[in-house]
């Protein structure tokens, strides 16, 4: 769908450009805006970086399996039939990282213990109830610090980037909170219409 969006607002864009005389302003536009897209992402490639080789360290140190332990409790109460060690562990460092703040750099952990996930996956082309909670837990994430906002509101000239940690906090509890109820909710429907049809 994006692939057909985005085209027709490019075209659009350039035609109300020369219906309203402003070819220049959108021109420079997308010079500026082009440049500005490769600074941001060098800045945000450094911590990405600095956290894939925070968590390489964090696995050769054996610190990934003292966290695995520390978020066990939860693991158990969200995964209660999930016992491979190797997804738990990918399923606590994405945590982790999305704990810090650190979106994009979850973002190739996340995909690990999917990839994990699906490999324990008895019939592939339905997603189990472990991977439809994970992929809550992973997009309503909790972020005690949100570091990719608050580098965000830096670059752009905020005073206070980090005003928005508490606020933060506090939704992204609520939207999780939700987000598995509602899971569990759904859950618990299809599981009552599967055995009225049996």
């Amino acid at each position: 769908m994006m692939n057909y969006i985005l085209p027709i607002m490019i075209v659009f864009s350039f035609f109300c450009a020369i219906a309203t005389g402003n070819i220049g302003d959108l021109s420079s536009s997308v010079i500026d805006g082009g440049t500005d897209a490769v600074t941001l992402g060098i800045k945000l490639m450094g911590v990405i970086c600095l956290w894939n080789g925070l968590c390489n360290v964090a696995e050769k140190s054996g610190l990934t399996e003292k966290l695995c332990k520390l978020l066990n409790p939860f693991l158990k109460l969200v995964f209660p039939k999930l016992n491979d060690t190797e997804a738990k562990k990918y399923i606590a460092m994405n945590i982790t990282a999305n704990f810090l703040g650190l979106g994009n750099a979850a973002t190739p952990l996340g995909l690990e213990a999917m990839n994990r996930l699906q490999s324990l996956n008895k019939t592939p082309d339905t997603a189990t109830d472990e991977m439809i909670k994970f992929v809550v837990i992973n997009t309503a994430a909790i972020h005690l610090v949100p570091t990719t906002v608050a580098l965000l509101r830096k670059e752009y000239g905020s005073q206070s980037p980090t005003d928005t940690l508490i606020p933060a906090l506090i939704l992204s509890v609520i939207a999780l909170s939700t987000g598995l109820i509602m899971t569990n909710l759904f859950k618990g429907v299809k599981r009552s219409r599967n055995e009225r049809f049996k």
